[in-house]
C-alpha cells in the first residue's frame, strides 16, 4: 500500500525504483510510468520544502488524471537523492512520459510550478537543462 499525504504519494527507495526508474540494472533514463510526473525531493527539517508541499498538493489536485505527484524523503532514502546528484532541496524532476527530466532546484512560486508542469504534458515541447546528461544516458522509448 503507498503512504498517501493528499495527492502526493511518498515513495520509499524499493518504490522508486518500482514505478519511476531502476537505477540498479540501468544507467539509461527509462521511466517505468506513463503518465508525466512530479517528484518533490525533500526532508522533513527543510523549511522552503514545507513551502512546496501544499503547492504540490493542491497541483495535484488541479492536474488530477494528468500527472502523478510522488516525493523522496532524502533522509529516509539518501541514495536516491545521490543517484540525481541532488544536493539541495528541494529540487524537483518533471519527468514527460518520454525524454529526460527537467531538474528544477529550490522553492518555486506556484505559477513556475504550473509552467513546469505543461511543459511535461503530452503534446508539449519538454526542454532538458542538461543536469542529468553527465549521470544517465538518454534513449528515446520505443512506440
Amino acid at each position: 500500500m503507498e503512504p498517501k499525504n493528499g495527492k502526493v504519494i511518498t515513495l520509499n527507495k524499493r518504490e522508486f525504483k518500482e514505478k519511476i526508474f531502476n537505477y540498479s540494472v540501468s544507467k539509461d533514463w527509462d521511466y517505468k510510468g506513463e503518465m508525466p510526473a512530479v517528484i518533490d525531493f525533500y526532508a522533513d527539517w527543510c523549511m522552503p520544502c514545507k513551502m512546496v508541499a501544499p503547492l504540490l498538493n493542491q497541483l495535484s489536485q488541479e492536474y488530477d488524471g494528468k500527472v502523478k505527484f510522488y516525493k523522496v524523503n532524502t533522509e529516509k532514502d539518501p541514495e536516491v537523492a545521490k543517484v540525481f546528484g541532488i544536493s539541495s532541496i528541494p529540487t524537483l524532476l518533471f519527468i514527460a512520459p518520454t525524454g529526460p527530466p527537467t531538474v528544477v532546484r529550490g522553492a518555486q512560486p506556484i505559477g513556475s510550478l504550473r509552467k513546469n508542469i505543461d511543459r511535461i504534458l503530452p503534446g508539449e515541447k519538454t526542454s532538458s537543462k542538461g543536469f542529468l546528461k553527465g549521470l544517465f544516458s538518454f534513449k528515446k522509448k520505443e512506440a
